[in-house]
């Protein structure tokens, strides 16, 4: 039998995770993130080196729970670096225009060849980001950046609950164009910066000879742990079942996705389909309390009960009742029968923050 030829983005396993798969935070850890948190829930905060410093609803949204944790964890848990840190990709994001400037309409003209590419998501449910630079167009490291971050951030609309990361997959055709060396030094070092913990790996299939020599230097200047999460083989996906063979490409990568890219399917349905997640996970996250630190687990999982929003209502000190507890949790892998979703027991999320 046939297999059928796919034009759109896959849908995303939003019931892959039953529960939490964070690890319980040591007191130490604890200590900390209330301490980085805090400093965002103060009422007279404003972001450093910008007019109007406030935080929009938007970056309350963004400075979810797990995020601050994505920073902590890439600052090595170190508060004053950690604040430092977000307060910069607020600044950046902000200038960047991620709210604002940097849409579907902007980034289309670029899109329109299919060179950067949303499709599938591997065995624990993490989207996969491919990137074809044969099929780039436009010129100019700016646009080049501006549809890359945009379509970042379109992956991280596809992550299902429990999951942060994703796979960036770039593969290279004899007729591919080789991107500036400036454009690759930008974006690695913005997804290093403003994007901490986010990369599950990277895999790089048939680099021309120089590009290969521009790589390996450039990932010199990269993070050990970061390097260590690039790949050169693209057997490995499949060989160490990364990806089942349904959700990687068929087309240069093995898999047994057979993709067809038409913009005009392609496109509308996945910002169709981004922007129905974001706008439900917001309206979720606004129920909840829609304030710095609410959980990510939280606002992307069904509404199965009403004592999370009550409870934020209720919650002493208001605004700062936003850090959250993981004590009796455990790290799991995802859940395979309904048992594990029936023995899953949702404890109280907050952990009211004293008043300054």
């Amino acid at each position: 039998m046939a297999k059928t030829k796919v034009y759109t983005a896959s849908l995303p396993p939003d019931g892959l995770y039953k529960k939490d798969p964070l690890p319980p935070l040591t007191e130490r850890e604890r200590k900390t993130y209330t301490e980085v948190s805090r400093h965002f829930l103060k009422g007279d905060f404003k972001i450093p080196g910008t007019p109007n410093g406030e935080l929009s609803e938007d970056e309350k949204f963004w400075l979810s729970y797990e995020c601050i944790l994505r920073f902590l964890r890439g600052s090595r848990w170190k508060a004053l670096d950690t604040i430092q840190r977000l307060e910069a990709t607020l600044k950046w994001r902000r200038d960047f225009g991620l709210y604002t400037r940097v849409n579907a309409s902007l980034v289309e003209k670029e899109a329109v060849t299919g060179n950067l590419l949303l499709l599938g998501h591997d065995t624990q449910g993490r989207p996969a980001f491919y990137l074809i630079p044969n099929r780039q167009s436009t010129t100019g490291d700016i646009k080049h950046i501006q549809s890359a971050i945009f379509m970042l951030e379109r992956c991280i609309d596809l992550m299902p609950p429990g999951v942060e990361t994703l796979d960036f997959l770039i593969t290279f055709t004899p007729q591919s164009s080789q991107p500036p060396f400036s454009f690759t030094r930008t974006l690695l070092s913005t997804l290093q910066t403003h994007y901490p913990e986010r990369l599950a790996f990277a895999s790089i299939t048939n680099p021309p000879l120089m590009l290969n020599i521009m790589i390996k230097f450039v990932l010199t200047f990269i993070d050990p742990i970061t390097r260590a999460k690039c790949k050169f083989d693209p057997k490995e996906l499949l060989r160490d079942r990364i990806f089942k063979p349904e959700g990687l490409m068929k087309k240069w990568w093995g898999g047994g996705l057979d993709f067809e890219f038409e913009h005009e399917r392609y496109w509308p349905e996945l910002i169709e389909l981004t922007e129905a997640r974001m706008a439900k996970w917001k309206e979720r996250w606004r129920e909840l309390g829609g304030r710095v630190g609410i959980r990510e687990w939280l606002y992307k999982r069904p509404s199965g009960t009403e004592r999370e929003s009550v409870d934020m209502r209720n919650g002493k000190n208001g605004d700062l009742a936003a850090s959250l507890s993981h004590q009796n949790t455990t790290t799991v892998s995802p859940a395979s029968s309904d048992e594990d979703c029936n023995d899953h027991k949702l404890l109280s999320p907050w952990v009211l923050v004293d008043e300054p």
